[in-house]
């Protein structure tokens, strides 16, 4: 599955290398682009709310707008930090959402959101994101290292949630490629479906991820900068 991204910043949609906002590009409307995706053969959007995961604001007027005028399904992530906020996106159209800082907390203490979000929803709405940078987990907008390994972490979740967002922070926005041999490891690592983000700037990145079971990919700036055609894939 192709995945167009739109990562939201000041109302703005916007393109970022190694989530560092200091290296932020702006590229126009994000409901705007929605559309033009939807036009263009998505299937379905990976959104993220950049400023409520830096904890500096808030995008979700907007965010609940693409999912009204798009009709597509939305996987959504960035600033989910309490139960109520899941809870009300689940309940506001959102298809899944991304659990990150989140899902680390819940790992530190017995699951007991996950659990409460699964009885309540199901597990086929909720992913879990594993935002990856040398190969341990980050939180708060990948600002914040821990010492949890990936893989250790991922397993832990395999009972509670539909799949995983494995995102590569080292590479992120970076447009060299992608680390085929730490996403083969990840992809092993479980039976659930993972979602890979992170260096993807080519067909041939795409073709090989498609190759090794990687259910689906998310492009940003690789399609905001022509590097890959979303045309290209309407038959994925």
């Amino acid at each position: 599955m192709i995945i167009p991204a739109i990562d939201i910043m000041d109302k703005e949609c916007v393109q970022l290398v190694g989530g560092d906002p200091d290296t932020r590009k702006f590229y126009g409307n994000p409901v705007e682009i929605a559309l033009e995706f939807k036009n263009l053969g998505a299937k379905i959007l990976h959104v993220i709310d950049l400023d409520a995961a830096l904890g500096t604001g808030d995008n979700l007027e907007t965010v609940l707008r693409i999912c009204r005028v798009t009709e597509l399904p939305i996987h959504f992530g960035g600033g989910i930090r309490d139960i109520e906020k899941a809870r009300l996106l689940l309940n506001s159209g959102i298809d899944r959402i991304i659990l990150g800082t989140l899902a680390v907390r819940d790992y530190l203490s017995e699951f007991t959101i996950l659990k409460k979000l699964r009885s309540e929803f199901g597990r086929d709405r909720i992913i879990v994101a594993l935002d990856s940078r040398e190969g341990n987990i980050v939180i708060k907008g990948w600002q914040e290292r821990t010492s949890i390994p990936t893989i250790e972490f991922m397993k832990k979740f395999n009972h509670l949630v539909w799949g995983f967002l494995y995102t590569d922070v080292d590479l992120e926005g970076k447009m060299r490629g992608i680390n085929i041999r730490r996403i083969r490891e990840i992809i092993k690592s479980t039976r659930l479906p993972i979602i890979v983000s992170g260096g993807i700037s080519s067909d041939s990145d795409i073709r090989k991820l498609e190759k090794i079971g990687a259910w689906g990919v998310v492009l940003g700036r690789a399609l905001y900068e022509g590097r890959i055609n979303l045309r290209d894939f309407s038959n994925f």
